[in-house]
C-alpha cells in the first residue's frame, strides 16, 4: 500500500464527501444501539430485588436478544443488500424502543422476555454492524475500509459511554421504568439515520475524491445463493465465524455479569457501571486502532493476537486481588479489545467476497456470534443460580479465547482468482 492510499481520519474532512456522513451517521445509529445494549446488566438487580425475578430469567430475557439478533441479522443484511438501510433502521428502532417500553413495565418474566428479549433482539438487527457496517464498507475504498470501519466502530463506543452513566442516574433517581423509557426516545431518534446511510449507496466515491483513490469495480453480481453456497465451502470463512462465537460468548458474559461479579467481590456500588462506561471509553481508542491495524496488516492475524490480549487479561484480572485500580485496569484492557472484531471480521469478509453481499455473509457470520453471546449471558446467569459463583464461566472466557486465536492465524485470506465472475475471492 502506496503512502497516497493509506486511510487517515484527514480524508474524512470534506464535507462533501458522501463517506464522511455516512461514517457519521454508522457512529451516530451504533452509538445509541451498543450503548443502550451495554445496560442490561444494571438492571439485573433491580429486576430480581423489586419484581422477584430470578436472575436465571433475567439473564435469559437478556441473552435471548443476542440470540434472536443474531437470526435476525442475516434476514436484515439481506433486506438492507436490496432495499437500502432507510426502511430496515426505521423499522428497527421503532422495534428497538418498543422493546425497551415492554420491559419497563413489565410485571411477570414472559413480558420481559417478549420485550427485553424478542423486541429488543429483532430492533437491534436492523440497526447494528451487518446493516450499518455494510453501508461504510460500500463508501470505502478496499485499502481504507478496515479504518473506515474501525472509525465508524469507534465513534459508536460514545454511546457506551454516556448512556450506561445516563441510565444508572435515571435508575436510582427516578427508578428502573424511567430510565428504560428515556433509552426507548433515544433509541426513536435514530429512525431517520438510514437516509444518510444510503446516500452512498449507489456510488463507489470513498474519502479522497481523487480518481486514483476510487475502488476498481468489482466483478459481475453472483446471486445471494450462490455467494452463500461457495461461502459455506470455504474452510476460511468457517474458521472465521466458528471464531466469531468466542467474541459474542466472552462481551456478553462480561457486559451481563461484571457488574453483579463485582458486587460478590464488595466491590463499591456503581463501580460495575463505572467500569462498563470504561470500557466504552477504551474501545473508542481500540476500534479505531483495530481498524488502523486491519489496513496495515492481514486482518486475521491481528484478530488472533486480539483473541489472546483478552484471554490474558481476564486471566489476571482473575487471579489478581480485586482492588478499584484492577478493575479499571481490567476495564481499559477489554475495552481496547472490545469491539475491535468488528471492522476486522467485516473488513475480512469484504476483503475476500466483495461488498456486494456484504451484509447478508456479515449477518450469517454474525450468527455465530451472537449464539456465543446468548451462552456467554444465559450461562453466567445459570451457573451462578447453580453454584452461588462466576468461577466456571470466567474460566470458560479463557479457554475460549486462546482457541479462537489459534483458528484465527490458521486462516488464509489469499483470493482465488481462477473464477473472478463468480466472486473477488474467497477464504481457502
Amino acid at each position: 500500500m502506496s503512502a497516497t492510499s493509506q486511510p487517515t481520519p484527514a480524508h474524512l474532512s470534506r464535507a462533501g464527501n458522501p463517506a464522511l456522513w455516512v461514517v457519521i451517521a454508522a457512529a451516530l445509529v451504533l452509538s445509541v444501539v451498543m450503548g443502550t445494549r451495554q445496560t442490561f446488566g444494571l438492571y439485573i438487580n433491580p429486576f430480581s430485588y423489586d419484581r422477584g425475578l430470578p436472575v436465571t430469567v433475567i439473564a435469559f430475557a437478556i441473552a435471548l436478544h443476542n440470540l434472536v439478533w443474531g437470526f435476525a441479522q442475516p434476514f436484515a443484511g439481506a433486506a438492507s443488500d436490496r432495499y437500502g438501510a432507510t426502511p430496515v433502521v426505521a423499522f428497527g428502532a421503532v422495534t428497538f424502543a418498543a422493546g425497551l417500553a415492554l420491559a419497563a413495565v413489565a410485571p411477570s418474566g414472559l413480558l420481559l422476555i417478549i420485550g427485553l428479549g424478542l423486541l429488543v433482539g429483532i430492533g437491534i438487527s436492523c440497526t447494528s454492524f451487518g446493516v450499518v457496517l455494510a453501508s461504510v464498507g460500500r463508501v470505502a475504498t478496499p485499502q481504507q475500509r478496515s479504518m473506515a470501519m474501525g472509525i465508524a466502530s469507534a465513534g459508536g463506543s460514545l454511546g457506551q459511554v454516556l448512556l450506561v452513566p445516563l441510565a444508572q442516574t435515571v435508575r436510582e433517581s427516578t427508578g428502573v421504568s424511567a430510565s428504560l423509557f428515556v433509552l426507548a426516545a433515544i433509541a426513536l431518534a435514530i429512525a431517520p439515520a438510514g437516509l444518510i446511510l444510503d446516500r452512498g449507496r449507489k456510488k463507489s466515491s470513498a474519502f479522497s475524491s481523487s480518481p486514483a483513490t476510487h475502488p476498481a469495480a468489482e466483478p459481475p453480481a453472483s446471486s445471494l445463493k450462490e455467494v452463500l453456497t461457495l461461502a459455506g465451502r470455504h474452510h476460511g470463512y468457517r474458521l472465521l465465524t466458528i471464531g466469531f462465537f468466542t467474541c459474542g460468548f466472552q462481551l456478553a458474559f462480561i457486559g451481563t455479569h461484571l457488574p453483579g461479579y463485582l458486587t460478590l467481590c464488595h466491590m463499591p456500588l456503581g463501580l460495575g457501571a463505572t467500569a462498563l462506561a470504561l470500557i466504552g471509553l477504551f474501545n473508542m481508542a481500540g476500534s479505531w486502532g483495530c481498524g488502523w491495524l486491519g489496513g496495515h496488516f492481514r486482518q486475521q492475524y491481528v484478530l488472533g493476537w486480539l483473541y489472546l490480549v483478552r484471554s490474558g487479561a481476564i486471566a489476571a484480572f482473575l487471579a489478581l486481588p480485586k482492588t478499584s485500580a484492577s478493575v479499571m485496569v481490567f476495564a481499559a484492557v477489554m475495552g481496547l479489545t472490545w469491539l475491535g472484531t468488528v471492522p476486522l471480521t467485516s473488513g475480512l469478509v469484504a476483503k475476500v467476497f466483495g461488498t456486494r453481499h456484504l451484509g447478508t455473509l456479515f449477518g450469517v457470520c454474525f450468527l455465530s456470534h451472537q449464539i456465543g453471546s446468548f451462552l456467554g449471558a444465559w450461562l453466567g446467569g445459570y451457573m451462578f443460580d447453580l453454584t452461588g459463583s462466576y468461577t466456571m464461566v470466567w474460566g470458560a472466557t479463557v479457554a475460549a479465547g486462546v482457541l479462537a486465536a489459534l483458528l484465527h492465524f490458521a486462516i488464509n485470506d489469499q483470493p482465488a482468482d481462477d473464477n473472478p465472475g463468480m466472486l473477488a475471492g474467497a477464504l481457502s
